[in-house]
């Protein structure tokens, strides 16, 4: 919740510094701006998020009969989770391994995997990529990402509209006025300089989130599974592919349980940007022996990683 809040106060000063520069007197004009457009890319998100994840990723729905190990293994893991609703099933014909979960909360979810992923996946260890999915859903990442995922975009959208602003509008104005009110240039510096920092630093807070997310779900999924290795070994099959995944796109790769987005033809092993590496995964799910309560992962993880700070709150640890 830190680091939402944290990427809040850069788009609003963001906003902010963009509507002073153009008017000293319209500062909060630009902070206005940064939340309509904020809140209607929100709703937008929140009532055809899940719909637009599943067409982008040309995933179509499957039932019991199609692929009843997958289904079964889902209804497992829903149950191991106390869901109080079956996510629906779907399957992405790619032959890249990888999968998903979609949807705001566990009464209406999705969880996609690729034909590749069942291509080579035993029931260990599929077991466990459904249950890192399941996992997602009921920590309400999904929703939490979509929160993050809006903000690095409404900050993208405010620092391409201030440039272009400058490039058509900006020079002409300041040329045609003799006002100091208008296009005050220390702070057309100012706004300038941080409209091309704020997307930097808002991506880095958002991939800060999404890894610690991804080490929740693995925690998760181990308490879930009662078998780490499940999902290591599934971990360790994805790291060593160099299969392209087809339908790969920016905004999504946070859902994914690996990182789709890699050089052409090269491993996931360690592409870090919106997942931690899944070398340190694997480490990590190895280490906790069988260990898999939720101390089990956070001992694990200080053991690989050298922190002196578990990524689980130490109240979930003790409580669990």
């Amino acid at each position: 919740m830190f680091l939402i809040m944290m990427m809040g106060v850069v788009l609003v000063l963001l906003g902010y510094a963009i509507g002073f520069a153009l008017d000293p007197e319209a500062g909060f004009v630009g902070v206005i701006l940064a939340l309509i457009i904020y809140f209607v890319m929100m709703i937008v998100a929140f009532s055809q998020g899940k719909s637009i994840m599943l067409r982008m990723s040309n995933a179509r729905e499957v039932k019991k009969e199609d692929y009843p190990q997958l289904y079964n293994i889902v209804e497992e893991m829903r149950l191991s989770a106390g869901m109080p609703a079956m996510p629906k099933v779907y399957v992405i014909d790619d032959p890249s391994p990888n999968a998903f979960a979609a949807g705001m909360n566990p009464n209406k979810s999705v969880v996609a995997v690729t034909t590749g992923l069942l291509k080579i996946m035993n029931r260990d260890e599929l077991q466990g990529v459904i249950a890192h999915e399941i996992s997602h859903i009921i920590n309400r990442d999904i929703r939490y990402m979509t929160l993050a995922t809006i903000m690095v975009g409404t900050v993208a959208i405010l620092s391409q509209l201030f440039f272009r602003s400058m490039l058509f509008g900006g020079m002409r104005g300041r040329s045609s006025s003799s006002s100091n009110k208008k296009g005050n240039p220390v702070m057309m510096i100012v706004a300038l300089l941080f409209a091309i920092l704020a997307p930097i630093a808002i991506r880095l807070l958002y991939f800060s989130v999404s890894r610690k997310r991804e080490y929740l779900a693995d925690a998760s999924a181990a308490r879930l599974t009662r078998y780490p290795e499940g999902l290591a070994s599934a971990l360790e099959k994805i790291s060593g592919s160099t299969h392209d995944m087809q339908v790969a796109d920016k905004s999504m790769a946070p859902m994914y349980i690996a990182n789709p987005l890699k050089p052409k033809g090269q491993r996931l092993r360690n592409l870090s940007s919106t997942h931690p590496p899944l070398n340190e995964r694997i480490r990590i799910l190895r280490g906790m022996g069988k260990n898999s309560s939720y101390a089990g992962y956070q001992q694990a993880y200080k053991s690989v990683t050298g922190a002196s700070k578990g990524v689980i709150p130490e109240s979930s640890v003790k409580n669990v």
